[in-house]
């Protein structure tokens, strides 16, 4: 990791959900679909947390967009288990960011790492702008949350 970007991380984020026995497949594990939506649901309950919501960022004619999301998994997940999952932004000096989650048993076992890379998508360019952080920063009310 670059030194521009490990002084840009803020301090993780994090959400617990508890896994629910529709989410899982035939083998009652996790269904690998799930876990995006759950790392996508940590990402959102994060900005949300900075005080950024979807409605402000169409307003302003943007819209966070998905480049590229990886899952390693590393242990099952199954019905009932409590799943945190960590979320961190980091910033770097392009125009896309990557967000690095963690999701961990309730009792710190590390079950998957999800490793997403994103941009800002000017809606009528149709292009990525150019500063993905200071886009987000200039609608949250609680920037620093973010690590913005």
């Amino acid at each position: 990791m670059r030194t521009t970007e490990r002084k840009n991380m803020a301090k993780p984020f994090t959400v617990r959900v508890t896994v629910r026995v529709y989410e899982t497949d035939a083998q009652g594990h996790l269904n690998g679909n799930v876990y995006l939506q759950h790392a996508e649901h940590a990402r959102w309950e994060l900005l949300r947390a900075a005080g950024i919501n979807q409605g402000d960022l169409l307003k302003k004619g943007v819209s966070p967009v998905n480049l590229e999301t990886t899952i390693r998994y590393h242990r099952e997940v199954v019905a009932g288990d409590e799943v945190d999952i960590n979320c961190v932004f980091v910033f770097g000096e392009g125009k896309s960011f990557r967000v690095e989650q963690t999701m961990t048993r309730a009792d710190g076992t590390l079950v998957a790492e999800v490793f997403n890379v994103g941009g800002i998508l000017d809606l009528d360019a149709r292009r990525l702008v150019s500063d993905p952080r200071e886009c987000f920063r200039s609608v949250a009310a609680n920037p620093a949350v973010a690590g913005l």
